[in-house]
């Protein structure tokens, strides 16, 4: 028999469909005194790497501008044989052009809002936000996952 480790990993294909379907991704970057400064952000998909905005002057950002380093994990499950996640370990970049910002909330405000965030009532809204924030591209190395749902309730 496979270990458990092997049984419960994610495929690729998993790992893509999971991601998608996310709501909260937890983002972990080093703090000025070392410790992890750890928020939960809205995020989405772009060309296979999660983002997300918010505002420059944020913690987070200031942490990712002397250190890029960031982990993040996406959760869910409420009883040990539901347990699932992705952790995800790799390089938080910082986005400061306008319009990438721009696309980066537009894909965000439409994970979260529908289509309905590009409208005409909606994009004023997500412009006037992008000349206040920046964006982060979470450029990926190295990834974990697990499924409990797997097992079937075998441990």
């Amino acid at each position: 028999m496979a270990n458990l480790r092997s049984q419960i990993m994610m495929t690729d294909e998993e790992v893509v469909t999971y991601l998608d379907s996310a709501r909260i991704l937890n983002v972990a970057t080093n703090g000025p005194t070392g410790h992890p400064h750890l928020v939960a952000m809205w995020f989405a998909m772009a060309d296979g790497n999660p983002v997300f905005w918010t505002y420059g002057k944020s913690q987070k950002i200031a942490n990712l501008r002397r250190d890029a380093r960031m982990t993040g994990l996406v959760e869910s499950g409420e009883s040990y044989n539901e347990l699932r996640g992705v952790e995800l370990r790799g390089r938080g970049v910082v986005v400061d052009d306008y319009d990438a910002v721009l696309e980066i909330g537009k894909a965000v405000g439409v994970k979260y809002n529908g289509p309905s965030a590009l409208s005409d009532a909606g994009l004023p809204f997500l412009e006037a936000q992008a000349t206040k924030r920046v964006g982060v591209v979470f450029e990926i190395d190295h990834i974990a996952s697990w499924d409990h749902t797997k097992l079937g309730g075998r441990y």
